[in-house]
């Protein structure tokens, strides 16, 4: 049985922005909103990794050019320090020089600042289900900037990488074809439950961390063709 929206236990968050009316606007409208309960707010990254030290936030809403400690810095702290915590990065850049080093460092969503309340619940309770939290410009920022690199040729039947099977690796396709866990379970005629374990058992394999790096891996390893046209 699934759990309904109400029944569902609020994420607990943690807002990063140095700007105090931005943090105070992020932290008023999300208390506004139902899925997400705003624990503590940070003005830096030195504050918001010693917050999370101290309230084991689910989520950090991480805002990526501050004072102290920067963004990028402050996710990577959090996720080798407190890998109980996700970080979704909420900032007023999008282009490649903010978005590759925040994705590197560990966060596993991604939105600019003019996302409205519900995308940002919708992120933050996707990173927290194992999937990426991305707006749809991120996305095709990503896969545009992956389908630039010369990709590895495709390994034929029975040559998977890193030892996966051959449903681990079609699960591999699917998510570097931006496909969701649901979605993924509905086209190979799985539970979700399976999609899950499947991606457990590809990510120990393979060392990946998280979706999006999944998704370079993919394109690397030439199990994902760049668009054409």
């Amino acid at each position: 049985m699934t759990e309904t929206e109400g029944e569902r236990k609020p994420a607990r968050v943690v807002v990063a922005d140095d700007q105090t009316v931005v943090r105070e606007g992020i932290v008023m409208l999300l208390g506004l909103l139902p899925g997400v309960e705003v624990v503590g707010a940070a003005g830096d990254g030195e504050e918001a990794v010693r917050l999370v030290g101290e309230l084991a936030p689910d989520v950090v809403l991480m805002d990526l050019r501050m004072p102290r400690c920067d963004g990028v810095e402050a996710t990577r702290r959090i996720r080798t320090q407190y890998p109980g915590t996700q970080v979704v990065v909420l900032t007023t850049y999008a282009d490649d020089d903010s978005l590759f080093p925040a994705l590197r460092a560990g966060a596993r969503g991604y939105l600019t600042k003019d996302a409205g309340g519900d995308e940002i619940v919708r992120a933050v309770h996707s990173v927290l289900s194992g999937d990426a939290g991305l707006s749809p410009s991120v996305q095709r920022r990503l896969l545009e900037r992956l389908s630039q690199a010369d990709p590895v040729p495709v390994p034929a039947v029975g040559e998977a990488p890193d030892g996966l099977t051959t449903r681990e690796t079609e699960v591999l396709v699917l998510i570097g074809e931006g496909l969701t866990n649901q979605e993924i379970a509905r086209r190979l005629h799985v539970s979700t439950a399976t999609v899950k374990t499947h991606i457990n058992n590809l990510f120990a394999k393979t060392g990946l961390k998280d979706r999006a790096q999944a998704v370079r891996y993919a394109y690397s390893k030439g199990l994902v063709r760049p668009p054409t046209g």
